[in-house]
């Protein structure tokens, strides 16, 4: 009997997939250019109240976000014509993750090529480093910084036609609590599929952005500005290395929350905030009065709002919620030109303005769009998928470095491991 022929990572269609705070999405694609991709699909499942999985960008409930996953990609499947997808790239982020420079240094005792496997080598090395030293945190992503050959520095990652006896690999870690990690691998192990690599949001987005705009933003210096449901995220970028990336643990919800807080319903706050809200009362051009529905068991039925109090609700939340990345960008004004603005919750009416007024650098959404074919349907160019884009971009360089690698998922005893027997013991 001829042996069944081993099915590999190349073989399929890029996917990339985010696990929200609001919603958990994925995106299939494949490549048509360098740094240009057609998407064939986008499918994503809605968290539900009482059935929340993900919050602050931590999978809480893992055998729920086995199911959310488990569910995207089969309809991601079926949306673009095939059986499965037994295997995604994940972007990472979310509340308590830091960054930490680390490095190290082989002696190849004599000039010899410099490998692939030597380089993961070294990178796993630097990952076991941080974490033997830090039980109690996961290392979710290493950004390559720079290389040392031979005493000669370089900012691109070796090529295997390069030779060196003395290589050193410089990496920025970004690390969080274990429980990030470990969560997340519980979630694909119990729905059968596996990660093919994991990046970090900070550096899936500055990716995009920088592809898009030219590779001089990231030698002139840059910052990003997540805002997504949960967090919002402010990651700090020139020539090379990280300066910052500071986490809050508050996004576009809890600005809806504190709207429903004035009388009205969550859903009809979260309306009010999309259609009318605006990032500040100075950028209202008219005030309207607004007559939305009460909330159940008010007084009234309906209450009154102007688009001025709206406004003035809003910034007060956004105020709260920037403070303290405000006062990190203010520290790197002087080394950076950019500020670009991404997420969800970026796309509340007046925000470059609003935070144009808040620092000297220049404001601007951050564009992917230039990575997407120009038939590519316009939803698609939203800042909401700029990491879900960004993280295609980075699978692609891996696949590239890493090629005919085979898909392995999850066995039935791997999966009554971090699944089954869990949901028995807590039963």
């Amino acid at each position: 009997m001829a042996r069944k022929k081993t099915q590999t990572a190349d073989s399929l269609p890029l996917v990339a997939i985010e696990l929200g705070s609001d919603s958990i999405r994925a995106m299939a694609a494949r490549q048509l250019a360098p740094d240009l991709f057609q998407v064939l699909g986008v499918e994503q499942r809605a968290q539900r109240l009482g059935n929340i999985c993900v919050e602050q960008g931590i999978v809480t409930q893992s055998s729920n976000a086995g199911f959310a996953v488990a569910e995207v990609l089969k309809l991601l499947a079926n949306r673009i014509g095939l059986r499965e997808l037994p295997t995604a790239f994940v972007a990472l982020g979310g509340q308590s993750m830091q960054i930490v420079a680390v490095h190290s240094k082989r002696d190849q005792a004599r000039r010899k090529e410099i490998t692939q496997q030597l380089l993961d080598e070294m990178q796993a090395e630097c990952k076991t480093k941080i974490e033997r030293h830090n039980p109690e945190v996961a290392v979710l992503g290493l950004v390559p910084s720079y290389f040392i050959l031979d005493g000669v520095e370089q900012d691109e990652v070796p090529s295997s036609d390069q030779r060196a006896a003395i290589v050193e690999a410089h990496y920025i870690a970004f690390y969080g609590r274990k429980v990030i990690d470990s969560q997340l691998q519980k979630a694909f192990s119990q729905a059968a599929k596996s990660i093919e690599q994991t990046f970090v949001r900070p550096e899936a987005l500055l990716s995009a952005f920088a592809t898009c705009d030219g590779n001089h933003v990231l030698m002139n210096g840059c910052a990003v500005l997540d805002m997504g449901a949960q967090t919002t995220t402010l990651t700090v970028y020139k020539g090379g290395q990280y300066l910052a990336n500071r986490v809050v643990p508050k996004g576009g919800y809890h600005i809806t929350r504190m709207l429903e807080q004035q009388g009205m319903s969550f859903r009809t706050a979260e309306v009010l905030k999309c259609r009318y809200g605006i990032a500040s009362p100075a950028l209202v051009e008219r005030n309207v009065r607004l007559r939305v529905p009460a909330a159940p068991g008010m007084e009234t039925q309906e209450m009154v709002i102007t688009t001025e109090q709206l406004a003035e609700a809003i910034e007060m939340k956004l105020r709260e919620i920037l403070a303290p990345l405000i006062d990190e960008l203010k520290k790197a004004e002087s080394r950076i030109q950019t500020l670009y603005i991404t997420g969800g919750a970026s796309m509340l009416t007046g925000m470059v303005e609003y935070l144009q007024q808040q620092t000297r650098v220049r404001v601007q959404y951050g564009a992917h769009n230039l990575l997407l074919h120009r038939d590519t349907d316009e939803q698609y160019l939203s800042p909401e998928y700029s990491s879900l884009v960004g993280t295609l971009l980075l699978g692609q360089d891996y696949r590239d470095s890493h090629k005919n690698q085979p898909i392995r998922t999850p066995n039935l005893l791997e999966r009554m491991k971090n699944g089954t027997l869990e949901i028995f013991l807590e039963e």
